[in-house]
């Protein structure tokens, strides 16, 4: 007796508690992953940073109330972003984005002190448990925008203006020259040193300074569009870098090398929310579709284009090497051999570069 009494009154209970509206109603959802980005320069219309923003719109658009995005610009390298970075850690951001090279100290450190969030270190090389390193292989559209120089240019002469002499950009101050001297071997760059990464000023005045030592065509490896402006004012031609920028300079623009980071951002964001994010290395290029060059100039005749895109499609495809050496020994310019014909360079020979190739006006500071 005592047990059906018992029965009756669990059943009793259980259809009490599924009828009532705190078990009826369905559960919250839960709460979205929250994810930080942190920007080395202002978010302008176009360069290195909008690249990023249009990375994390992307995130967004993919992910929708999954995720809830936010982001701080114009944040130094240094002290400044250890406490920007810890910020957001504090702020329940489980996944952090800081993507400049000189972030990825202060990103080490913080993730130290909080290991349940992932850190994804931007240009970064030092991985951890909970701190992922991704790049580009910039070098890739850097070797086809000089493909495109060495077919427009008049004068022989390409300028670069260039950020800091750190391997990556050494890299594509090389392959642009590689690919410039593939089609025009009596082409030259000179490159000027900034020591900066965003001076427009200084940006400005230093591709100015290329015109006027007989450069008709500029690249550049720094964040502002700065140089692609000076050469739409001097009735000159420029390689965009990061984002199209022909809007700034519609007339100047040769090609733009974009830099695609929205597909890898989202695989990351989902990674973490499906908890299947692992620490790891991801260097792509144009195969992973993190580097593509289009856009081309007004200027730019078809066949030109079509050169352009076809060699993009043996890179993709493996058939390309900016630095393998096919029809003889590659030189530096201090006339050492750097890469033996027949021979390729290993990633890791290039991640640590500091040599400028023969063609190249210029010395790295060491």
């Amino acid at each position: 007796m005592y047990k059906n009494l018992a029965g009756r009154a669990v059943l009793a209970w259980a259809a009490a508690c599924f009828l009532s509206p705190a078990f009826s109603q369905p559960q919250a959802s839960k709460e979205p992953l929250k994810i930080g980005f942190v920007y080395v320069t202002p978010v302008t219309d176009a360069g290195w940073v909008r690249q990023h923003e249009e990375g994390r719109k992307a995130v967004d658009a993919a992910l929708g109330a999954k995720v809830k995005t936010t982001f701080v610009e114009n944040v130094a390298e240094g002290a400044d972003a250890e406490r920007v970075i810890r910020d957001l850690a504090q702020q329940g951001n489980r996944l952090i984005f800081t993507p400049s090279f000189g972030y990825m100290e202060p990103t080490l450190k913080v993730a130290r002190d909080f290991p349940d969030v992932k850190f994804e270190s931007i240009t970064g090389y030092k991985p951890a448990a909970n701190v992922a390193t991704a790049n580009a292989r910039y070098y890739e559209g850097r070797y086809l925008a000089g493909i495109a120089a060495g077919r427009m240019t008049k004068t022989n002469v390409a300028g670069y203006v260039a950020g800091f002499p750190i391997p990556e950009v050494l890299q594509g101050i090389n392959a642009f020259t590689l690919g410039m001297r593939s089609v025009n071997p009596n082409a030259k760059v000179v490159v000027v040193w900034l020591n900066e990464w965003f001076d427009p000023p200084k940006e400005r005045d230093a591709a100015m300074a290329l015109f006027n030592q007989n450069a008709d065509v500029v690249a550049f490896h720094t964040g502002s569009t700065a140089v692609m402006a000076a050469a739409q004012e001097r009735g000159k031609m420029s390689i965009a870098y990061h984002s199209d920028m022909r809007k700034i300079a519609p007339d100047a623009q040769l090609v733009a090398v974009t830099h695609q980071w929205g597909g890898y951002y989202t695989q990351r964001a989902k990674a973490v929310l499906d908890s299947t994010w692992k620490s790891g290395n991801l260097w792509g290029g144009v195969k992973e579709g993190m580097i593509r060059v289009g856009d081309f100039g007004s200027k730019v005749p078809k066949a030109v284009q079509q050169e352009v895109l076809a060699r993009q499609q043996d890179i993709a495809a493996g058939k390309l090497q900016p630095f393998r050496a096919v029809n003889g020994d590659v030189r530096d310019n201090e006339g050492r051999t750097v890469i033996a014909k027949g021979a390729q360079l290993s990633d890791e020979q290039i991640l640590k570069m500091d040599w400028l190739v023969d063609g190249v006006q210029g010395r790295v500071a060491r």
